[in-house]
């Protein structure tokens, strides 16, 4: 069902694609207070697909207007859980039937290989909002053990209004991550796209209608970061911020709720994240075809993106050479193109910061093992670094494109300390034919998510999410996301013989 289709089904579809250009607030779509509207491009040939709804506050003031009147009504998390349920089973079912178009509208919107976004962004998408939707009616609330003179429940209820920040890397994925439990929790939620990635956003919250989710209950509010996102994360009737993006801004958002009503603030932020190879390695076919796969997979625009190969001295020279071989199947080029898995870079601006790293090879006198050029366009090819060190930026900044690192270690405890040597602590991989040494390595690297000879991000019952500066206030997936978009409440009732006899009384 996710097979791509041939590059010629896809232009088809995308000479046809009619692009959503204002906001939607309300169960309808409306443009800016304002009338302003902003460029949205192809940023494989600059051309303009659309102009969108630039908003500002005022139109983030209405929204919250909007989705707080339709959460104090109950019109959504006053439904039965199964009520609920069947609404967002058939919402997923809704994207199943416009796969296609989501598809391509997401590559020219980005510049992601089609082929991704039809075989792992929109298919995860839909799995990411059923798993949810099947969670609803099993989650049980709890009672506490107080004895027998009182009756205590811990019952969950959800927390609100939520404001949902998202990235321009997975604008289909983030999404779902975010509304899905936010969604099955019974709240509300007002949506800032990225400017770089809004349209996708725009048809998902039509389809949530047409699906049956009620007006005021799913918003999406384009626009810029200050016109949007602070007016979000500053306003006094939003309860939560549920943020995907780069550290500073996580930052802000962190500032906003403090110097606001305290809102809750959940922050999957930035990652440099390291692939340990070990000299017992077994398969270093594997480890090349993983580590080649981290690191390139989405142009490397990607907080878990494997950015620091740490690898054993002995096996380097080698390894080096089959990621090399393996590279050679990763084609840059038209990403409507399925045969291609590298694309363009999201936008100029961001080429510019990631071809600056490429500056820093020279300027720092590395070694470009494999890649290193840039290519018409806004396409950098995967590049190879080898002897980087610690005090080199490609190894303390986050990169976010295609270049790989590679530094050596000789014993298990320096290797332990590279990786650990980064304020982030998001993922990280370990190669080794020992479960000893992958046990040890998982507990002591400070990472949310250590995979173990293979790089990946989990699936749908996982928790995403990291440590330092990678993460705040909660996980992405699984039941535990559920927990970022409620809130606890106790019901103590005194079941007494003294409060019976005072009732008699």
């Amino acid at each position: 069902m996710h097979e791509p289709l041939t590059a010629a089904e896809y232009k088809a579809i995308a000479a046809n694609i009619q692009f959503p250009t204002n906001a939607f607030i309300d169960g309808a779509f409306r443009p800016a207070n304002s009338g302003k509207r902003f460029r949205t491009t192809n940023p494989a040939t600059g051309e303009t697909l659309a102009e969108i709804a630039a908003c500002d506050a005022s139109d983030v003031d209405f929204a919250v207007g909007k989705a707080r009147q339709a959460f104090d009504d109950g019109r959504w998390h006053l439904q039965s859980p199964a009520e609920r349920k069947a609404v967002l089973i058939n919402f997923a079912k809704l994207l199943e039937r416009h796969r296609h178009e989501l598809a391509v509208m997401e590559s020219l919107d980005s510049g992601k290989p089609v082929r991704e976004c039809q075989t792992v962004d929109v298919p995860d998408t839909i799995h990411t909002l059923r798993w949810h939707a099947e969670l609803i009616d099993k989650l049980y609330d709890n009672t506490a053990p107080v004895g027998s003179n009182a009756l205590t429940m811990v019952v969950r209820e959800p927390v609100g209004v939520v404001g949902c920040v998202l990235p321009w890397n997975f604008p289909l994925l983030m999404l779902a991550w975010k509304i899905g439990p936010a969604l099955a929790a019974g709240c509300s939620v007002i949506v800032k796209p990225a400017q770089e990635t809004t349209p996708t956003t725009l048809r998902v919250a039509e389809l949530a209608h047409e699906a049956g989710i009620p007006a005021g209950v799913f918003n999406v509010v384009p626009g810029g970061g200050k016109e949007v996102g602070e007016p979000i994360g500053m306003h006094m009737d939003v309860d939560m911020v549920a943020f995907t993006g780069s550290t500073p801004t996580g930052r802000r958002f962190l500032r906003y709720a403090a110097d606001s009503n305290l809102k809750r603030v959940v922050l999957e932020c930035g990652g440099k994240n390291p692939a340990v190879v070990l000299d017992d390695a077994e398969d270093l076919d594997l480890v090349a075809e993983q580590i080649v796969n981290g690191a390139f997979w989405n142009m490397g625009e990607n907080c878990s993106a494997t950015s620091r190969l740490i690898v054993h001295a002995s096996v380097k020279d080698e390894l080096l050479e089959r990621i090399g071989a393996y590279m050679r199947e990763w084609k840059t080029g038209d990403p409507l193109d399925p045969e291609n898995r590298i694309g363009t870079l999201v936008s100029k601006n961001h080429f510019d910061k990631v071809s600056s790293f490429l500056d820093s090879v020279k300027s720092e006198k590395l070694s470009v093992a494999h890649g290193g050029e840039t290519q018409k366009g806004i396409y950098i090819e995967p590049t190879v670094v080898d002897g980087v060190t610690p005090a080199s930026r490609l190894f303390q900044e986050e990169i976010f494109g295609p270049i790989l690192s590679v530094t050596t270690f000789n014993s298990l405890a320096e290797a332990v300390a590279l990786a650990n040597d980064t304020n982030y602590g998001l993922t990280a991989s370990v190669y080794t034919a020992s479960l000893r040494k992958a046990i040890k390595l998982s507990r002591e690297i400070r990472a949310g998510l250590v995979t173990v000879n293979c790089f990946g991000e989990g699936d749908a019952t996982t928790p995403f999410g990291g440590y330092k500066e990678s993460g705040f206030g909660g996980r992405d997936k699984s039941v535990f996301a559920h927990d970022n978009y409620c809130e606890l409440k106790t019901i103590w009732i005194d079941v007494s013989d003294r409060s019976v006899d005072e009732t008699v009384r």
